[in-house]
C-alpha cells in the first residue's frame, strides 16, 4: 500500500540543526492552520497575521494544500481548511466524553425553546461548538449552527466559559485584542470584567447583538471534573425579540440550568457545583 507523504514527515529524524528547522516549520504550519480555522484568508493576509515572509507562507500553503489540509478558492484566492483537516479533527468529536452524554438532553430542550441549543467548550480564545441542535419546526438562527466558532467575549456561550476560567487565562485573554463583530460586541476589558462578574453572580450569561445584531443568547456552565471545573457551556441562541420578555428569559435560563445539571451529573458530578438558585437580571 502506498502512503502519501505528510508535510510534517521527518520531524525528529534529522540532525540537530535539521530538527530545529523541522520544528520551526511545524510550529508555523500549526499557527497557519489555527488562523485559517477562524476564517479563510489570502496568502498576503496570512503574512500579516503570522508575521512571516511571503516565500515562507507560499511554501506552507502550497504543501498543506497538496496534502488536503487546505483548499484554495480559485475565485477569491483565499485558502480555507481542507478535507484532511476535517478527517483528523472529526476524530476529536467522535471520541469526546461529553457529546453523547449531552445529546439527549439538548434534543429534549430544543423541543421547548424557540432557538438553537448548543454545547460548547473553550479552545484557546474561541468558543468551540461541539454540538448544535435545532428543532426544524422552529425558526433557525443565522451563524448558530455547528461549525461557527467565535472569540469567547462575543457571545453568551463563550462569556460563561471566560467567566469561570482560571485567573491566569483571563488575565492573558484581556491582554489580547478583543475583536468587534458588531457595534454591540463588548471590546472594552473593564466592561467585560463587569459582565463576567455578573455572570458568576447570576449563574448564567445573557448577551444581545454581540455576534449578529438580530440575535442574542443565554448560556450556563457545565461542570465535569474532580474540582468542579467548568468544562463546557450549554446555550440557547434566539431571535433578539425573544429576549425582551424577562419572564421568558428566566424560564429559558432555568431550563438551560436543568439541562446543564443533567449533563454534569452524567459525567459524575452533582448539583453542589451549581450553588444558589439563578438570580434575576
Amino acid at each position: 500500500m502506498t502512503v502519501s507523504k505528510s508535510p510534517l514527515e521527518g520531524v525528529g529524524q534529522e540532525t540537530s540543526s535539521g530538527r530545529v528547522t523541522a520544528l520551526r516549520s511545524l510550529d508555523r504550519a500549526v499557527r497557519l492552520l489555527s488562523v485559517l480555522a477562524e476564517r479563510p484568508m489570502r496568502p498576503s493576509e496570512l503574512c500579516e497575521h503570522l508575521g512571516l515572509p511571503w516565500t515562507s507562507v507560499h511554501r506552507l500553503v502550497s504543501e498543506l494544500a497538496s496534502q488536503g489540509f487546505l483548499e484554495k478558492d480559485l475565485e477569491s484566492g483565499k485558502y480555507r481548511i481542507g478535507q484532511t483537516c476535517w478527517l483528523v479533527g472529526s476524530a476529536y468529536t467522535v471520541h469526546h466524553p461529553i457529546i453523547e452524554l449531552a445529546r439527549p438532553s439538548l434534543e429534549l430542550l430544543s423541543l421547548d425553546v424557540d432557538g438553537v441549543i448548543q454545547l460548547s467548550e473553550k479552545a484557546g480564545r474561541l468558543a468551540l461548538t461541539l454540538l448544535s441542535v435545532h428543532n426544524p419546526k422552529r425558526r433557525n438562527i443565522a451563524k448558530s449552527t455547528y461549525g461557527y466558532h467565535f472569540p469567547l467575549h462575543c457571545s453568551s456561550k463563550g462569556q460563561v466559559l471566560l467567566a469561570y476560567s482560571e485567573p491566569a487565562f483571563l488575565d492573558w485573554y484581556l491582554t489580547q485584542p478583543l475583536e468587534q463583530l458588531t457595534r454591540e460586541t463588548i471590546c472594552d476589558p473593564a466592561e467585560l470584567l463587569k459582565v463576567l462578574a455578573g455572570i458568576r453572580e447570576r449563574g448564567y450569561s445573557r448577551s444581545e447583538g454581540g455576534v449578529l445584531a438580530s440575535s442574542g443568547a443565554l448560556a450556563v456552565p457545565v461542570f465535569g471534573s474532580p474540582n468542579q471545573r467548568v468544562v463546557a457551556s450549554v446555550s440557547a441562541t434566539m431571535h433578539r425579540s425573544a429576549l425582551q420578555d424577562d419572564e421568558k428569559v428566566r424560564t429559558v435560563a432555568e431550563q438551560l440550568r436543568d439541562t446543564a445539571e443533567r449533563i454534569s451529573a452524567a459525567t459524575g458530578w452533582g448539583r453542589q457545583a451549581f450553588g444558589a438558585p439563578l438570580q434575576a437580571t
